[in-house]
């Protein structure tokens, strides 16, 4: 049954401003892992009942370990940048290990005692590898150059693997072109192959009803709200097309946007139309404001809210991941999660805790069956456009 129209009047201003609500899937490229956003406080506002019951769902939690896991997972996102500086030119990358609620630092083997001791010191747990950051970051560059065939689906660096992981879609890995572009990929730098069941999508959609905005006829989400504006995803319309909201009133205009390479774009906001720090729960949770853009470690829980398939959460599963879309977009730079899309989420906001992570890409599966999702980070697009975050 359809809202009322004086709830939807309510809700287009939470979309509008705080973008957040209604997301999209498209493919984006990864934001710088530093945030440009101010940090957010270790006795911010504790987490509201709704994101705390979404966790016990989503990941089969007790309510005291769910609000034990996102305590942790905000000391963690606040301690990586501290524990990257001490390691230096050893540092071998990040995870957080929600087992042991605690951030977990790669160092080379070759890393100085003294370096060992400051990295402990920051309170990070140590493990040692055999490459730096820096060597799989150009590995994977070095993969980003080659030709993936459609069989490819992404690849990534995986610190925690201490190697660049290649998805390969399980019915095409005896292809001759997936096994040549296999076999170059090797030659750029440690390689592991991986097995997924089918190729990622965009997640734009025809004209349904919800609460999305539309391109023509296209239907995707807002994703945060910004001073001006929202940002979304790119490939759900380009630079100088109109948008419209819920109900088929005019809201602004694609101001930029970048697709393929990137996904990301931002729209400008008028004509009665207002903005917010909000990202809509649609009844599953509480809104969620937004107080940042602090980085989540891979391995912290994060969320997604979307126009068709509203309230979703899962796990960071990889930073700066190439994606080979299946109609031949790739784009890089995308942040990897196993949180559920469906075509008309496109552009939709992903949130971990109070702060802003990015706007959704793409992804395989559903929210049925389950499947994984790339966001574009946001820390990107306003550093791309020079926008500001409209935070609480």
């Amino acid at each position: 049954m359809r809202r009322s129209r004086l709830r939807h009047l309510g809700l287009a201003g939470l979309l509008v401003l705080g973008g957040i609500t209604a997301a999209g899937t498209l493919p984006a490229s990864a934001a710088d892992a530093s945030s440009t956003s101010p940090s957010a406080s270790s006795d911010r506002e504790p987490a509201s009942a709704g994101l705390l019951d979404a966790m016990q769902r989503d990941f089969g939690l007790s309510r005291a370990e769910a609000e034990d896991r996102l305590a942790a997972e905000r000391d963690a996102t606040g301690l990586e940048p501290v524990a990257r500086r001490a390691a230096g030119t050893a540092f071998g990358g990040s995870w957080f290990d929600a087992d042991a609620g605690e951030l977990t630092v790669a160092l080379t083997s070759d890393a100085a005692p003294s370096t060992v001791q400051a990295v402990r010191a920051t309170g990070a747990q140590v493990r040692t590898v055999e490459h730096s950051a820096r060597q799989l970051d150009a590995a994977k560059a070095r993969v980003d150059r080659l030709d993936a065939p459609a069989g490819v689906s992404s690849w990534r660096v995986d610190h925690s693997a201490n190697t660049v992981v290649v998805d390969v879609v399980k019915s095409e890995r005896a292809d001759n072109d997936v096994q040549n572009f296999l076999e170059r990929a090797r030659e750029a730098g440690p390689v592991t192959v991986r097995s997924v069941p089918s190729a990622p999508r965009t997640f734009a959609a025809g004209t349904v009803g919800g609460d999305p905005y539309y391109t023509g006829n296209v239907r995707c989400s807002i994703g945060f709200s910004v001073h001006g504006g929202f940002v979304t995803a790119g490939h759900c319309g380009r630079a100088g097309a109109g948008v419209s909201g819920w109900d088929r009133s005019y809201i602004g205009t694609f101001q930029g946007s970048s697709f393929p390479d990137n996904d990301y774009a931002w729209v400008s906001v008028g004509s009665g139309w207002w903005t917010v720090p909000v990202v809509l729960g649609w009844g599953t949770v509480s809104d969620q404001l937004v107080r940042g853009s602090n980085v989540a470690p891979v391995g912290a829980s994060i969320c997604r809210s979307g126009s068709t398939t509203h309230w979703h959460c899962g796990t960071v599963l990889a930073h700066n991941e190439t994606v080979n879309y299946s109609d031949g977009s790739v784009v890089h730079q995308l942040t990897k999660t196993s949180v559920c899309a469906e075509p008309g989420d496109s552009g939709g906001s992903f949130i971990s805790g109070d702060q802003a992570q990015g706007v959704t890409s793409g992804g395989w599966g559903n929210c049925s069956s389950g499947g994984e999702t790339w966001f574009q980070p946001v820390n990107e697009i306003l550093n791309r456009y020079g926008l500001t975050l409209h935070t609480a």
